[in-house]
């Protein structure tokens, strides 16, 4: 790879590039990359802003039920810049694409890639899916690394001749030239850098096969650049792998992401965080580690009924809330759209008022925390919607158009696939529960007006 940039590769020039395939200056992240690391890398990687992701765990509380799934956003993060650099040799061939994105754009690019998680708190998805009003987004909150006076701006200006400002564009859209969206749908779209990662990575470490099966080298090898020039195509070629990619993003989410036991600690978390968040600095929060976070929650819990909730979690012994029911587009289809509609907060109070007509039935009374409900965010996942460039007629097309595998899934929003509404109780409470009871009627009182 490296002798073929020397010889023809508009981005040749590129340190990291002109070092791929190179056996020395490298880091080795799981499963065996070699991943290139230039002085100027390095210089990054070693900034306070960019160690504090050592410390930040890519799947959270996912480690609850798959107990490999410790790694870090730091660890994530250089396989993305990794994926970056595989797309801009497979992209730089393009001779659209050199049009568009100069050597400055890739660049700048290879920085964004690096530091797109660089906002990232811990337990930032459970945060920020609750889309509360004081909660920026962890992009948006990247700007609070990446002020002027700070060691990361300085070694992006010294080492890179980039500014932070120019990362913020790719991370946060502002700009709207061709080169910007290009750059944005390499790092967030359909077949990005950052998906690319984390579906094969997280599988590595949660120990399941199935966000590695899908052919990742075709699929890179198979980029090109849209009809409009403002976004990744895929040739005929890598039509397979783009089909086996959208199903491994599905079942990951359906066994891993979205893992009944998963959500259930997920939701003990979220609901932990809304009642301590009045009490808590959530501008010091946020810079904090993850093992300083959970003191500070456990702290914070102390001596409310909350602590139920946050010693089940980070206590000594760990006590999950147990599901009591489901709901889908395929069960009680009305009662999952009615319960997905709701807010965080409004969320909070239908399962306080749940909580007390589940006390009737078992005859005692329940903590506030006992009742637990779980339903997806209001925003959507990113659709896998991309074109397919066919040579012989030369004319791009939906994939969707031509993979009756994509359609088929695309009939039915993603979200509404794989995001289930659950009931979680406290593991005493469901043992009280009389056996064959269902909660449904209760939950249909519970909406009426």
């Amino acid at each position: 790879m490296a002798r073929m940039l020397q010889m023809s590769h508009p981005y040749s020039d590129i340190s990291e590039l002109a070092q791929a395939g190179n056996s020395f200056g490298v880091v080795r992240i799981p499963t065996e990359q070699d991943v290139p690391f230039t002085p100027r890398v390095r210089a990054i990687v070693d900034t306070a802003e960019f160690q504090r992701l050592r410390h930040v765990t890519q799947l959270a509380l996912a480690s609850h039920v798959y107990p490999g799934a410790t790694h870090t956003r730091f660890e994530h993060a250089l396989g993305v810049y990794h994926n970056a650099l595989r797309y801009l040799w497979q992209l730089g061939r393009d001779a659209r694409f050199a049009e568009i994105v100069s050597r400055h754009d890739a660049e700048v690019l290879i920085v964004a890639a690096l530091l797109h998680d660089i906002g990232h708190w811990p337990f930032c998805h459970p945060i920020e899916d609750m889309q509360l009003p004081q909660m920026p987004p962890h992009e948006v909150f990247a700007r609070e690394f990446l002020k002027p006076d700070g060691e990361l701006t300085q070694v992006l200006e010294s080492q890179w001749n980039v500014s932070a400002d120019e990362v913020l564009d790719v991370l946060v859209a502002k700009s709207t030239s061709p080169s910007s969206r290009l750059r944005r749908s390499i790092l967030s779209g359909p077949v990005d850098i950052d998906k690319m990662d984390y579906l094969s990575r997280d599988s590595q470490h949660c120990g399941v096969p199935y966000g590695r099966h899908f052919d990742r080298n075709r699929l890179i090898n198979s980029l090109i650049v849209n009809a409009a020039g403002d976004g990744l195509a895929i040739t005929s070629k890598g039509r397979t792998a783009a089909e086996m990619m959208v199903f491994a993003r599905y079942v990951m989410f359906t066994e891993v992401y979205w893992h009944h036991a998963v959500r259930s600690a997920t939701t003990m978390f979220a609901r932990s965080f809304l009642e301590l968040m009045p009490n808590l600095d959530l501008n010091s929060l946020f810079r904090m580690s993850e093992s300083e976070l959970i003191r500070c929650l456990c702290s914070a819990a102390r001596g409310t009924d909350v602590a139920s909730l946050t010693d089940g979690l980070f206590g000594p012994r760990r006590r999950l809330h147990k599901r009591l029911a489901e709901y889908s587009i395929y069960y009680q289809e009305p009662l999952y759209r009615a319960l997905r509609q709701l807010t965080a907060t409004q969320l909070a109070a239908c399962s306080l008022k749940l909580t007390g007509m589940l006390a009737a039935v078992v005859g005692r009374e329940l903590s506030s925390m006992a009742v637990l409900i779980d339903a997806p965010p209001q925003h959507r996942e990113i659709e896998f919607r991309v074109d397919v460039w066919f040579r012989s007629s030369r004319e791009y097309r939906h994939l969707r158009d031509v993979s009756p595998v994509v359609d088929a899934m695309a009939k039915t929003q993603f979200d509404d696939c794989v995001k289930k509404v659950r009931i979680f109780v406290s593991p005493e409470i469901r043992d009280l529960i009389p056996p064959g009871f269902s909660v449904d009627h209760l939950v249909m009182d519970l909406l009426q007006p």
